[in-house]
């Protein structure tokens, strides 16, 4: 299975879940995440994450110019909305394409593990890229049967580092300004 990872600690508790049934190869595909900065240090956590858990890792050209000519013009959308759609069919798309080429059975995403990420939304593109690319697509809601505490447990344990944000420069200014707002 080709399951595209977002970041470490999302992964910990899918990984965890899925290693049973699964011979597992992460895809660490992620143009979203911004600024370059946070991009390495998501990559660098999930590499030794992988490498701790004895999982394989690829990690895909950085096509953050990619994700913002998708995003262009939704700037002002509203988290959950559309743009967050664009961005998911983007990563999975880009996961199932380059699984299909290379002979994976399966593809899935840690995405769902999240409370703040729509799962039937989610599905409904990872359904599309599957009949698109030929490729047979995982359908999950890991936060479900405590997944997204699983995640954190984990990650505490693991010391990694949890973000407060999905990645992306929209998300990181919502954040910015919902801590002005509380402070």
């Amino acid at each position: 299975m080709l399951l595209h990872a977002c970041c470490a600690p999302c992964s910990t508790s899918v990984i965890e879940r899925l290693r049973s049934e699964f011979h597992l190869t992460t895809y660490f595909y992620n143009p979203n995440i911004h600024p370059r900065e946070e991009y390495e240090l998501r990559t660098r956590q999930m590499k030794e994450y992988t490498q701790k858990v004895e999982v394989e890792f690829i990690e895909p050209e950085y096509e953050q110019e990619r994700w913002f000519a998708l995003t262009q013009n939704m700037e002002m959308v509203p988290e959950g909305g559309e743009r967050c759609r664009a961005c998911y069919r983007l990563r999975l798309e880009t996961t199932a394409d380059y699984g299909a080429r290379r002979g994976y059975d399966y593809f899935a995403t840690t995405l769902s593990v999240s409370p703040h990420k729509n799962a039937q939304k989610i599905n409904q593109i990872g359904r599309k890229a599957s009949q698109k690319y030929r490729i047979k697509y995982l359908e999950t809601d890991f936060k479900k049967r405590e997944g997204f505490k699983r995640s954190v447990e984990l990650s505490k344990s693991q010391g990694l580092f949890r973000q407060d944000y999905c990645g992306c420069i929209y998300s990181r200014r919502e954040r910015e300004k919902r801590k002005k707002t509380d402070a």
